[in-house]
């Protein structure tokens, strides 16, 4: 089944792939304010398309399970394991990540969207929400 996220998804994953697609490591290591580095922006990514990914397969399998996050401490903790990521290693990290989840939230049934929704989980479906937001942030540093 479609939903309307898959298209926005496919959408952003695109532009990822064609804004990273000829990125130099210089480029890669430029900073934002906050001492995020661009390859550290998309190591982050990566890291929460992960962690959506891991939970859907989870709860595809065994059920919907709570499953709280502090996003600030979180993204504060992974921080420095995120900037020490080469910056090729982070792009390709990034694009396989986005792939995956986005393949598996093409095969969500309607059922397990609505269990996931009536959860008190935090769960976006909507993952170009997440991206463009960094795409745009990487864009304005490039």
């Amino acid at each position: 089944m479609t939903f309307p996220f898959t298209q926005e998804n496919v959408a952003s994953r695109r532009r990822l792939e064609t804004l990273t697609r000829e990125l130099s490591d210089e480029q890669l290591r430029r900073m934002n304010k906050d001492g995020w580095t661009v390859s550290a922006l998309l190591a982050h990514l990566a890291c929460w398309d992960q962690r959506h990914l891991h939970l859907l397969r989870r709860w595809r399998e065994g059920g919907v399970d709570d499953s709280p996050v502090d996003s600030t401490a979180v993204n504060e903790s992974i921080k420095s394991l995120c900037l020490v990521i080469e910056p090729q290693a982070a792009v390709e990290l990034c694009l396989a990540s986005a792939t995956a989840i986005d393949a598996e939230l093409e095969m969500i049934t309607p059922e397990l969207m609505a269990e996931i929704e009536a959860s008190p989980n935090h769960f976006r479906f909507n993952r170009s929400l997440h991206r463009n937001g960094h795409l745009n942030e990487i864009e304005a540093l490039l």
